[in-house]
């Protein structure tokens, strides 16, 4: 589940406007991302376009969800029945009854090879063989994600947005970054974004535009860090991020609980339910590329033993909340 979308730390609202000013600088630094935030400018008006990656974290058998192969031999064809769908000739398995409503919407390729699969998100995120697990510290050969190439090439359609957004409880066996293309565009960690961009008690959107003010407080903070390279990316990183606090785009598009009781029941009320429902309101706002995972590994289905269990103890039970999100 996502966290609640209107909590704040207790200690953000309570240390006051100076501390905030340097937790939320040297979060840009380190643990938020905030480096993804800005990358690469904006896209041109009237090129709005997206991406919503869903990455089934796992990987979920094809057989038994948009490949069923009902004439194949008992051995290997699914234990679930066969479903016609709104395009003649194409079938899917009886528990993608709403997917299979919009089959005309969509396109289904049944011949993807991935001879480097392992166990990291990696080789596909890449769409590179070459990037792979190599178990030597060098994982993926520097080949960058395509959410970090498109931070790149083409930049968040929003100014006050980044262009690449993680949405995983696991980074590392969830989402793949920038490799060599480097820290700039790596992707911005959503889920600990909810929730961080609320005002603390006492400072407000005028205060916090004031240039001048918020220069002295810095001038401040220089005495207790180091003056290196970490404090002028910080000094950078916290002032474009402040001024995304003032313009209010990101606590907007962040508040989940804004939508209606009807539109959260449409996605679902379950992890992939409710980060696919924020994966939409940040494309709509201005994000370029979201990768949501529900949760991690939860479609390593190869048998009852595991801990997700196999495809009728886990695959099954876990397909109607997939097909409702990603009918949404």
């Amino acid at each position: 589940m996502l966290p609640p979308s209107k909590t704040s730390c207790d200690a953000t609202i309570r240390i006051g406007r100076r501390n905030w000013l340097l937790t939320a600088g040297m979060g840009a630094v380190a643990g938020l991302g905030l480096p993804g935030l800005t990358t690469a400018g904006t896209a041109p008006a009237g090129t709005r376009k997206a991406v919503i990656a869903f990455w089934l974290s796992g990987g979920p058998s094809h057989i038994d969800m948009w490949d069923p192969k009902p004439d194949a031999p008992s051995e290997i064809r699914s234990p679930f029945a066969t479903i016609s769908t709104s395009v003649p000739g194409v079938q899917f398995t009886e528990h993608l009854p709403l997917q299979a409503s919009i089959a005309n919407k969509l396109s289904v390729l049944r011949a993807v090879d991935c001879s480097a699969s392992n166990h990291t998100p990696i080789t596909m995120q890449a769409c590179n063989p070459l990037a792979r697990r190599t178990d030597d510290g060098r994982d993926g050969d520097g080949y960058p994600s395509l959410g970090s190439v498109a931070a790149k090439f083409r930049g968040a359609n929003h100014p006050d947005l980044p262009a690449f957004v993680g949405l995983a409880p696991s980074w590392k066996a969830d989402v793949w970054g920038a490799g060599h293309l480097g820290h700039t565009y790596e992707p911005a960690q959503g889920l600990e974004l909810t929730g961080r961009f609320a005002f603390p008690e006492g400072v407000t959107a005028p205060r916090l535009s004031d240039r001048a003010l918020l220069r002295q407080e810095f001038d401040r903070l220089r005495g207790d860090l180091d003056r290196g390279d970490v404090m002028g990316r910080m000094g950078e990183h916290a002032r474009q991020s402040y001024e995304m606090v003032a313009a209010g785009t990101v606590q907007r598009t962040f508040d989940v609980a804004s939508e209606s009781d009807a539109m959260r029941d449409r996605y679902g009320r379950n992890s992939v339910g409710e980060k696919a429902l924020l994966a939409r309101r940040l494309v709509e706002a201005g994000v370029t590329y979201v990768h949501v995972s529900g949760a991690w590994g939860y479609f390593d289905h190869h048998g009852d033993s595991v801990k997700w269990g196999g495809i009728e103890k886990g695959l099954k039970p876990a397909l109607p909340d997939i097909d409702r999100a990603l009918y949404a």
